[in-house]
């Protein structure tokens, strides 16, 4: 069954929130009541979702290509499509349709080879009352694969121990495990604009295994809003992260834990570099949230007041401030300037082969400036030489 993007549902222990009430089941019971928030980026993805769907009813499907073509231009006018856009869906259908030719090499017909796009899957067996949805759902001689399509450009998203992939995998083997005899569980992450592309593999028994184990007691206690809260990475999207006093006393802690009296040794710096992300972070949380609180609730907070933040002067009609300045002898180039678009806007513009099949040669990446980061970053250490003369080209 496909899926009505736009219509999507969210259960209460959805699988994309696997990762928060895995770790921090009263998480989501605590957070009954708030409303979800969506955002640009959330609403471009969907669009993205969409236009790769519309792609796969051609290809799979029977969408006739003037039907094809009819709702492609629909979809051209929509806010986010752009050529980078275009181009970066596109290469994911075609990893996609590598995927299913490997699938169709697999077995003697094509015939044999089931597909599904934008299925809505039952996850209820591990998880109470959930549900998700499979962006791509491939079964053939024994091997089921779930691709799920990342559009994001932030964060770098692996397929590797990733509970909603996981949980989609599950929810995809319920669909076929009672006609289909499956040995093999394929998990791939596709994220066209990070360049980043993984799969993980299981057996169906490693599967059920960590599901049994591992899904089932976490996913009741998410349900009854029982167990301990447990600040980390998983609390990027909680809806109370602003508010969650554990986290407060985890951030707080980690100032107070610091027994010199004067001077901070190399070691509790060290230490403290992994901790400073996420104190930023706890702090930004809050103060986003007072604001919001004051600015549109009309809460007040001890000591705090609203103020109209600084502001910059505009004009209110560019053309008319042009034809003024003419009208006045003043020459268009004393007026406006023109320069070439970024190479980001470009590319939204002309497309990213475009860009680089013609402008290559013009174009450089000069070496970003030092930054620290843990050991564990993919990127090779500067040595003590290059970091000092870029620490000089700071200073200057």
């Amino acid at each position: 069954m496909s899926v009505n993007h736009s219509d999507r549902a969210h259960a209460k222990l959805s699988a994309s929130a696997a990762k928060q009430w895995m770790n921090c089941p009263p998480s989501i019971k605590a957070s009954e009541g708030i409303a979800d928030k969506t955002s640009v980026f959330a609403e471009e993805g969907t669009f993205a979702h969409e236009l790769s769907e519309l792609y796969f009813s051609h290809m799979y499907e029977g969408l006739s290509k003037r039907q094809f073509n009819t709702e492609f231009k629909k979809r051209k006018e929509n806010e986010f499509y752009n050529e980078e856009l275009h181009e970066y869906v596109k290469e994911y259908v075609d990893l996609v349709e590598e995927r299913i030719n490997e699938a169709f090499a697999r077995v003697d017909s094509k015939e044999d080879v089931s597909l599904l796009f934008e299925t809505r899957l039952d996850l209820s067996t591990y998880v109470p009352e959930s549900f998700g949805t499979g962006d791509v759902i491939i079964y053939a001689g024994g091997v089921l694969e779930i691709i799920d399509l990342k559009f994001g450009k932030g964060v770098e998203v692996s397929a590797i121990d990733n509970p909603q992939l996981r949980l989609y995998a599950l929810g995809a083997y319920e669909l076929f495990n009672l006609v289909e005899d499956i040995n093999e569980i394929r998990m791939s992450i596709i994220q066209p604009r990070k360049d980043n592309y993984s799969t993980e593999s299981l057996s169906t028994e490693e599967l059920i295994d960590w599901a049994e184990k591992e899904v089932k007691p976490k996913a009741l206690m998410a349900y009854k809003g029982e167990g301990d809260f447990k600040p980390g990475e998983h609390c990027r999207f909680c809806k109370i992260k602003h508010s969650c006093r554990a986290r407060a006393e985890q951030n707080l802690n980690t100032v107070k834990a610091m027994d010199e009296p004067y001077l901070l040794t190399n070691d509790e710096l060290a230490d403290l570099l992994y901790k400073v992300s996420d104190i930023k972070k706890w702090a930004d949380d809050i103060e986003a949230y007072c604001l919001d609180q004051a600015t549109n609730n009309g809460r007040q907070f001890e000591g705090w007041k609203l103020v109209a933040g600084r502001s910059s002067r505009k004009y209110i009609d560019n053309e008319k401030v042009i034809e003024t300045l003419q009208e006045h002898d003043y020459d268009k180039s004393d007026i406006t300037e023109t320069k070439v678009l970024s190479i980001s806007n470009l590319e939204k513009r002309l497309g990213k082969k475009t860009v680089q099949e013609l402008l290559s040669h013009l174009i450089v990446k000069p070496e970003g400036k030092a930054t620290l980061v843990p050991e564990s970053d993919k990127r090779p250490a500067l040595g003590a030489e290059s970091a000092q003369d870029e620490f000089d080209e700071i200073k200057n």
